[in-house]
């Protein structure tokens, strides 16, 4: 069960404009209200009985009564025209993300005093939310029946689990980046601005508070768990494991006492070189564990990346991975298991790859071994704790969030699938495939500057994420997608490449 990413519930608020009738927008918002109930969960939703908002006591009167009941983020549903000043003050006063969407008309027969304009109200609320700087979703196609009401209203929890965890959310973040990892640059003016607190700490605070956590009596249980999970024999467990309980327990107890007034937290270490001098094993097979808690732990000290994990977190509601965009797929392997077995050009595919932080149910007979790069340059039982698979086929979307090196919000997003191909390789790997990649490679990720790690979520989750980003408050032209062949990148040659 992941746990570290918000629950929504949705209070929803109708409103009136007073030369409309009340009953109008009192009965549609029943009718969303059990439209919603009958295919979602009714813990989604609150239905707002106080008052139909017609003016702004009435606004007051439904704020307070949204708040006591627990609702932290908000659907104002236009059941007619709707007062736009009222409306757009509970925006206003609202503290949490907000959607508006509006009631189209039921039927032919009813377009004398049944009639409530809400197409209309839409614009005027449009234009009051900008008047007054309320960044609100509206879905694409904002009017519709109940039923295509409560499917917005099911929609917008992904994009609200994103904006309510990213302003709860504080990233801890232990050492500088490696030497050479310039790509992992983290402007962390654009944290502030997307209301993300950060805790910068040194690698000897977490060595220090590694080194307290020798002998800690639950380190046991944590073997115990650990062992069960990789499937060892209580006489076969390896001894790094008691290494790699004391080091999940110290990264616990760390974020659950810095973790201060903010509800959600996130991590990012620095794991070579001096780690392994230092600690005498490498973390990733621990990076892997907190994910499952919902906590993630980027390597490199990569800290845009762990702030993508946790967007796709409480995008799909379960667990992501960071991997470089690593190698091509040899030709031979093309040949001999893509190639007229799927529908995907040489120039689709590619491995993604990373050390060992995927978590175990998304690998294929997961292992814990030591890190082969690592293990070049320092003795190998100092690299033992990393663990290796290749990833489970299925669909993926591969994405990031990123601040460029002079403060601008970017992102990118591509769905494709992981392959059921042997990697033949090591750490956690798999063969990936996303149509256009080749382009996208080039004319967005090396096009736009962005560095080698990638956020990957396991499932399609594009329409989700862009609307999400661009809540967040992403620029709609910075964010990137694989164009289809015949969409031109805006500085790809015409003509072709030479």
């Amino acid at each position: 069960m992941i746990s570290n990413i918000p629950v929504i519930k949705v209070g929803i608020v109708a409103v009136s404009r007073d030369c409309f009738p009340a009953s109008l927008a009192k009965t549609r918002r029943e009718n969303l209200v059990k439209a919603y109930t009958a295919k979602y969960a009714a813990a989604d939703i609150y239905e707002c009985p106080v008052t139909i908002i017609e003016s702004e006591i009435d606004m007051v009167n439904a704020l307070k009564d949204v708040q006591d009941h627990g609702c932290n983020a908000l659907c104002v549903y236009l059941g007619n025209f709707g007062p736009e000043i009222s409306e757009t003050l509970l925006a206003k006063h609202f503290d949490g993300p907000i959607m508006f969407c509006a009631a189209a008309e039921e039927s032919q027969n009813d377009l004398m005093d049944g009639r409530g304009d809400a197409y209309c109200g839409m614009l005027n609320a449009s234009y009051n939310l900008a008047l007054r700087n309320i960044k609100a979703y509206i879905p694409e196609s904002p009017v519709g029946n109940a039923g295509e009401c409560a499917d917005m209203i099911h929609d917008f929890l992904p994009v609200a689990r994103v904006k309510y965890g990213l302003e709860n959310l504080k990233i801890i973040s232990f050492g500088p980046r490696p030497a050479n990892f310039l790509a992992c640059n983290a402007p962390i003016k654009q944290l502030y601005n997307l209301n993300v607190e950060i805790e910068e700490e040194s690698e000897l605070d977490l060595f220090e508070s590694y080194g307290k956590h020798e002998g800690d009596k639950r380190i046991p249980d944590v073997v115990e768990d650990m062992a069960h999970e990789m499937g060892y024999a209580d006489d076969k467990r390896p001894e790094m494991l008691t290494k790699l309980a004391q080091y999940e327990l110290t990264l616990l107890d760390w974020a659950e006492e810095h973790k201060g007034y903010r509800k959600f937290v996130a991590l990012t270490t620095k794991c070579w070189p001096a780690f392994q001098d230092m600690f005498k094993f490498v973390p990733c097979y621990v990076n892997s564990r907190l994910m499952r808690r919902g906590i993630p732990v980027s390597c490199e000290v990569d800290i845009y990346g762990t702030l993508s994990e946790y967007i796709g977190l409480c995008i799909s509601g379960s667990e992501t991975t960071l991997l470089d965009i690593n190698n091509s797929v040899p030709h031979d392997m093309y040949e001999e298991s893509i190639k007229g077995k799927f529908d995907y050009k040489f120039t689709d595919t590619f491995m993604g790859f990373h050390c060992g932080n995927t978590c175990s149910n998304l690998l294929n007979q997961p292992h814990l071994s030591f890190q082969r790069i690592m293990a070049r340059t320092h003795p190998q039982d100092w690299c033992d704790g990393t663990i290796e698979g290749d990833i489970k086929a299925g669909e993926i979307t591969f994405y990031r969030l990123q601040s460029t090196a002079d403060n601008r919000l970017r992102a990118y997003a591509a769905e494709g699938e992981v392959l059921p191909v042997a990697t033949k390789s090591f750490g956690s790997i798999g063969v990936f495939a996303i149509h256009e990649m080749g382009r996208f490679y080039r004319y967005w990720l090396i096009g736009k500057n962005f560095p080698h790690h990638g956020a990957v979520m396991f499932g399609h989750y594009g329409k989700a994420l862009y609307e999400a980003l661009k809540y967040i408050g992403v620029e709609p032209a910075e964010i990137g997608y694989n164009h289809a062949a015949g969409d031109r990148y805006e500085d790809e040659n015409p003509w072709g490449t030479l």
